[in-house]
């Protein structure tokens, strides 16, 4: 395990993550919002434009050991849970970094962590194409596992 950074290592990542955040945001017509968490937990907010999904957003926490990462997928499935889930966890054996997993009412996941000692600017790049591409590659087929009596008439 790692040892946790230390008041002042963490303030420097910090500094270092906001101002590559900002570099990664000027690079990408894509990226179009960057926030900031106003409360204790240090966390970034990046909203992404997709074509599949309209918007994806992933949630970047720093933390003393860890940079975690994640966002939203879709809603609880209403109809074929198990074969959605199925689908999921097969896709999680071909995902590096990154995995799907159900959150709060169910919803479906896309999440991840790095050590903090492993955060920089390409590994952050990295986790934002990543998941953009993998909520992209998978947002409606998912949607037509656990949706699919909407999709009937396609």
């Amino acid at each position: 395990m790692s040892d946790p950074f230390n008041t002042t290592e963490l303030a420097d990542v910090e500094r270092r993550l906001d101002a590559w955040i900002a570099e990664l945001d000027s690079e990408h017509e894509h990226i179009l919002a960057v926030d900031r968490a106003e409360d204790d937990v240090i966390r970034w907010f990046v909203r992404m434009r997709g074509d599949e999904k309209e918007f994806t957003t992933v949630w970047l926490t720093l933390g003393q050991r860890t940079l975690r990462y994640e966002t939203y997928v879709m809603p609880a499935p209403e109809e074929n849970a198990q074969a959605l889930y199925e689908n999921l966890l097969r896709r999680n054996d071909r995902l590096v970094g990154a995995h799907f997993s159900i959150g709060a009412e169910d919803a479906v996941y896309l999440r991840g962590e790095i050590a903090t000692a492993g955060v920089t600017k390409d590994a952050v790049d990295n986790i934002l194409g990543s998941l953009y591409a993998t909520v992209e590659q998978t947002f409606l087929g998912l949607l037509r596992i656990g949706f699919a009596s909407r999709f009937a008439d396609d």
